[in-house]
């Protein structure tokens, strides 16, 4: 493939970045996205020097003027957006002669702003997706040059990133996924000691016979969303996963109304009664993160952000969370739905590409220092991106070379342990790529498993067994939805499989 990233680029000086606030909303959004919406929806070793830190530059070039406007949720980790996203995004601009406006909004807005652009044709060059946008793919541009391009710099892309962003009916990559959010069980230990499972539930079953305990004798419930929201959504496709059961087989076709799947949503609905509270009927992306930080909830299904945000907001309570690896179901069978996908969009409105795909290089090259900006939230989708020399922001680790040398480290010593804590917490997510999976597992993230996302068919057939409906009834209903959506996008030629 000629390699069409590399054109020379006269350095432009003086330019600009502008970062507004874009409708940050200051409370968490619990209310839905509608199906309606969100079918809708449908030059190397240039050097900048800031704030303490190099950022190395893939490529050089473009002609002076051009300008750049990247929209991006705002982050979890606030010091992400603030001390070095902001600041790399401009600096990049200033090295490549490009005026780069970056606008974050709530992570609730994405979809619905996402959707007045697409519908206006004209917007943003760049949009971030916390969850793979398949369903855009008829609105957006094929991103393969520029993930082709990457695979060759960096090394091969994660497969649960890869199946996040590319469709194989297409053959056409619709988003470019630079990264990807470990998604393990975060845990009160001292609880827990209290009924004699200090080192946290490993099996779905122990949450009822423990957790439940809990919640009986300390007045503390799990923490396990079963509203409209993402965290919702990733809790509930773990549990079917862990018995074995799913909303699609490898080839796309329609599975949810199973044996299995039964006994899955019998046992949500058992534990729902045994360990938890109506208030989670109700939760909103945040709820989980403030329950437990606020000491009332034992166990939630999170990344490390709701960790972070214990640190800074009440360290006491931080210090008594530790964390587990999925858990595992009847069979033994356990993964864990990656917590958050960032995924790039470029829609065909767009004119300026060149300079977007360059932007999404650059990124991926200084991934070293996203991780460590964010707390070590973000995990790469490249594990062997070098490690760019010179002074990067944080203590070299010595003999690091890759990525995966960072991410090995700073998991077995966490460098933002608070002072007098446990520094070894995280060294269980070291081998989290090898339990954490795409939203549509087995099979790709296809613009039908968006869809089902997205409207939330998965958490809600979950809650409406909780509440009492008969799981039967649950999951016919969240199956004729599930195969209706599915239909829809087959008849376009975007979804595999037969059923």
């Amino acid at each position: 493939m000629k390699n069409k990233f590399h054109r020379a680029i006269p350095l432009r000086q003086n330019n600009q970045l502008r970062v507004t606030e874009g409708g940050i909303m200051k409370k968490s959004i619990d209310k839905a996205i509608t199906r309606r919406d969100f079918i809708k929806t449908a030059g190397a070793g240039v050097l900048a020097t800031g704030l303490g830190a190099n950022i190395i530059i893939p490529g050089r070039a473009l002609a002076a003027g051009k300008t750049l406007k990247i929209l991006q949720w705002a982050h979890f980790v606030p010091r992400y957006d603030k001390e070095w996203f902001d600041s790399f995004a401009k600096k990049w601009g200033e090295a490549n002669g490009v005026n780069v406006i970056v606008d974050h909004i709530h992570i609730g807005q994405v979809v619905s702003r996402t959707s007045a652009e697409l519908a206006a044709r004209g917007g943003h060059d760049l949009i971030e997706w916390f969850v793979p946008p398949a369903q855009l793919e008829p609105s957006v541009l094929d991103l393969t040059d520029v993930n082709q391009e990457a695979e060759r710099r960096f090394g091969k892309q994660l497969d649960l990133c890869k199946r996040s962003s590319y469709n194989p009916n297409t053959k056409k990559y619709y988003g470019f996924c630079h990264g990807w959010v470990i998604d393990p069980g975060d845990y009160r230990k001292s609880l827990w000691e209290k009924v004699g499972k200090p080192q946290g539930p490993e099996t779905w079953e122990d949450l009822i016979t423990y957790g439940g305990e809990i919640k009986a004798k300390h007045g503390v419930q799990l923490g396990i969303g079963l509203s409209q929201e993402i965290d919702s959504n990733m809790a509930a496709r773990a549990l079917l996963w862990s018995y074995d059961t799913g909303v699609q087989d490898k080839n796309e076709n329609v599975i949810l109304n199973n044996e299995r799947t039964m006994k899955a949503v019998e046992f949500m609905a058992k534990l729902y009664k045994t360990a938890m509270t109506p208030e989670v009927f109700a939760w909103g992306a945040a709820s989980n993160n403030r329950a437990l930080i606020a000491g009332k909830a034992s166990y939630i299904l999170n990344s490390v952000s709701a960790y972070r945000s214990g640190q800074k907001k009440k360290p006491e309570i931080a210090k008594d969370v530790f964390f587990v690896p999925p858990l595992r179901g009847p069979r033994g069978t356990r993964w864990a739905s990656e917590h958050v996908i960032f995924n790039y969009i470029i829609p065909k409105y767009v004119k300026n590409v060149d300079t977007a795909k360059k932007f999404l290089l650059a990124l991926v090259e200084n991934y070293d220092q996203a991780m460590y900006q964010s707390e070590l939230y973000n995990s790469p989708a490249f594990f062997d991106t070098p490690v760019p020399s010179g002074d990067r922001g944080y203590t070299r680790v010595r003999g690091a070379k890759k990525l995966r040398d960072l991410h090995n480290v700073w998991f077995d010593k966490d460098p933002f342990a608070l002072p007098g804590e446990a520094t070894d917490k995280l060294k269980v997510l070291k081998d989290a790529e090898e339990w954490s999976t795409a939203v549509g597992h087995p099979g790709p993230a296809s613009p039908a498993i968006g869809e089902v996302f997205g409207t939330f068919v998965v958490p809600n057939m979950m809650a409406n067994a909780a509440r009492g409906m008969k799981p039967k009834l649950a999951i016919t209903q969240a199956e004729t939805l599930t195969k209706a959506i599915f239909e829809k996008w087959r008849k376009k030629g975007l979804v595999g499989g037969t059923m």
